[in-house]
């Protein structure tokens, strides 16, 4: 069966440069993180302390549906005129899904904000991971309470113990033209 939704933790570190009408914030940022689908959305609390420097380091959890490509973080600001949107990133999937990294493995990135005429408007840094299910993670104990998961490798009667490897070869080395 497969999950039709992946758990997300994105950490929303920190933002840099940020300025409204072209000039520096003073305070009350904060950042809104939602999928693409726009089905879900979570907020950070308001920095009010930060400047055009704002800091955060507040973990937000997310479910992103499989079919998402993206996910979105907005930087707000409050002013007295209402909450107006400093920059906005577009994060594809695949920058922290799939690929050679392992689920789970925490992802370190930085991108460019951009405001509503597309100019550039500061720099968002957040961490994200993907939370692996319970019944995928690794288990620091040992006990054999525990069922096993996997198959056999060939010509092994006993329940684990074999190794399988392979060797990543490239094919253009083998071709020949005839």
């Amino acid at each position: 069966m497969a999950a039709s939704s992946r758990t997300l933790e994105i950490t929303v570190i920190s933002a840099e440069n940020l300025k409204l009408d072209r000039k520096p914030i003073k305070k009350n940022a904060s950042v809104t993180v939602r999928t693409d689908t726009n089905s879900q959305f979570r907020t950070t609390e308001m920095e009010t302390e930060g400047g055009s420097y704002p800091r955060w380091n507040e973990k937000l959890v997310l479910d992103m549906p499989t079919h998402s490509r993206s996910i979105t973080v907005e930087v707000q600001c409050k002013t007295s005129y209402g909450v107006r949107t400093i920059g906005t990133a577009s994060i594809p999937a695949s920058d922290f899904v799939g690929g050679y990294v392992p689920e789970g493995y925490l992802h370190f990135l930085s991108y460019r904000l951009r405001d509503h005429m597309g100019e550039r408007n500061g720099i968002i840094n957040i961490s994200v991971r993907m939370k692996v299910p319970e019944m995928y993670a690794c288990s620091s104990s040992t006990t054999s309470s525990h069922s096993k998961m996997g198959f056999p490798a060939a010509g092994n009667n006993n329940s684990g113990g074999g190794v399988a490897i392979g060797v990543p070869v490239w094919y253009g080395a083998y071709q020949k033209n005839y």
